[in-house]
């Protein structure tokens, strides 16, 4: 049996002691029982000018870990609101996506109170008792140091396409709408996602996604973040990244394949100016068909976890698991199945790929995450883009790498590139949240890393740091 360990920090400016490390992990169990001062410091989200990351309201770097709980306001009533948040706040998550005029009927059929969100499709008519479900479940998140991604709306409410609609957004309802809203949720823990899986076709629809940008900023006085989620696979970027409400570019690489390349829309909006953070918003979910359909096998853990350090590694400020099950909150006593849905969702939110989901967050707050910069430049065997395409992003103090390589490869490294004298390296296996050390190594030599197990789901992410800041034991 391979020896696992724990990783440890000694650099006092990053972090002091063994506490700090599973402090930051369980932060989500926590938060509730922290005074409300703490947790209104928590609920403040911003983005430094100039940087790729979010940042807390006490100053520290906000990890976005999200999950695509699109339809949580429209079918679950408050005891499941809570099981499920409790659930993915264990787990390590930090947003929320949920969507406020949800896709699924949402417009025609009532949550579990039976309740519709508007009267009469205005949206100019909010239903206030419908509305008060969605505030106790962003109530509830916050409670457990939750955020909300929360969209005002399904894209075919403005941009129908597919799907149910109907289109009921014009430029002056969405802009009233959207005011409302944003001064609903203004102070709580809320970053807004406009879109909806639906791109901007027409001009009339661009100026209804901006319309209701102004409205959200004026009704929460530009506190907020906001982001855009588009078709899969696109990148709001493509639309919106020079408009100022934009503060975060969002993809969704989408369903289609395995193997999908979403590490370049990263380095696409990487490279962009004015500089954004940017994630992979909705990537391939678990337990989902591939391409949609059931007969080419369904997408798993590994395949998930792929995806999500592809996207960390190639720059971005975090990533959004997703569940096909739980986006639609699927219970086969009420719902039909939809894109071959096959597992309740309470069973669903404990698959495996969404707990490793939070490994990823406990690797990186152990170190100064903001400072990774993609470094491919670091890897000196060969890497062909395929299912075992590595990975690279180095600390921009040359004093962190982390590596992920997917299939278990072996992979050599450049140390001559970092300032550190002394390195120390392991192996952080991201389907346990374990380490195994491997050993000190000097500055200036090119080392080949075997890894402890290869195999086509065995992945693996190398770390290798400074000796005299970081340590195992």
């Amino acid at each position: 049996m391979l020896k696992t360990k724990k990783f440890y920090l000694k650099e006092v400016k990053v972090m002091k002691s063994i506490l700090p490390l599973f402090y930051f992990i369980a932060f989500p169990l926590l938060v509730g029982a922290q005074p409300a001062a703490k947790q209104a410091q928590w609920s403040k989200l911003y983005i430094v000018p100039d940087k790729r990351h979010i940042t807390r309201g006490d100053g520290k770097p906000f990890f976005w870990l999200g999950d695509t709980a699109w339809e949580l306001f429209h079918r679950l009533n408050r005891e499941e609101a809570d099981f499920y948040l409790k659930r993915r706040a264990e787990q390590g998550f930090t947003v929320i996506q949920a969507v406020a005029l949800a896709e699924l009927g949402g417009l025609t059929q009532p949550n579990p109170y039976n309740q519709l969100p508007l009267k009469n499709n205005d949206p100019t008519q909010p239903n206030e008792a419908y509305f008060q479900h969605v505030d106790y479940i962003v109530n509830k998140a916050a409670s457990l140091g939750l955020t909300i991604g929360l969209l005002p709306t399904w894209g075919d409410k403005f941009n129908k396409k597919w799907g149910n609609g109907p289109e009921i957004f014009t430029p002056e309802n969405a802009r009233i709408y959207g005011e409302w809203i944003g001064k609903r949720y203004k102070g709580k823990p809320i970053i807004w996602i406009l879109g909806g899986d639906r791109n901007p076709e027409t001009e009339v629809q661009y100026t209804i996604i901006r319309a209701m940008a102004e409205g959200l900023k004026a009704g929460h006085g530009g506190t907020q973040l906001m982001t855009y989620h588009p078709m899969g696979p696109g990148n709001s970027a493509a639309f919106f990244h020079k408009d100022d409400w934009l503060n975060i570019n969002m993809v969704q690489s989408g369903h289609q394949e395995r193997n999908l390349k979403n590490y370049v829309f990263q380095r696409q909006n990487y490279a962009l100016f004015p500089v954004k953070p940017t994630l992979d918003g909705e990537p391939r979910y678990e337990d989902i068909p591939v391409g949609f359909k059931a007969e080419n096998d369904y997408f798993g853990s590994h395949d998930v976890r792929q995806a999500a350090w592809w996207s960390v590694l190639s720059g971005a400020c975090g990533h959004t698991y997703g569940n096909n099950n739980i986006w639609q909150m699927y219970n086969a006593n009420k719902n039909p199945a939809i894109i071959a849905a096959r597992t309740h969702w309470r069973k669903a939110v404990n698959q495996e790929g969404a707990w490793q989901m939070g490994y990823i967050r406990k690797l990186f707050e152990a170190f100064p995450w903001p400072q990774l910069i993609p470094n491919q430049s670091m890897i000196l065997n060969s890497n062909l883009t395929d299912a075992g395409y590595q990975v690279a992003a180095l600390g921009e103090n040359k004093d962190f790498l982390f590596v992920y390589t997917p299939t278990g490869k072996n992979v050599t490294i450049d140390l001559g590139k970092f300032s550190s004298p002394k390195l120390i390296a392991y192996w952080f296996n991201p389907r346990d949240g374990e380490s195994i050390k491997i050993g000190d190594y000097t500055n200036g030599e090119s080392k080949d890393f075997k890894t402890p197990v290869s195999c086509p789901t065995c992945d693996w992410v190398l770390v290798v740091a400074d000796i005299a800041k970081f340590s195992i034991r």
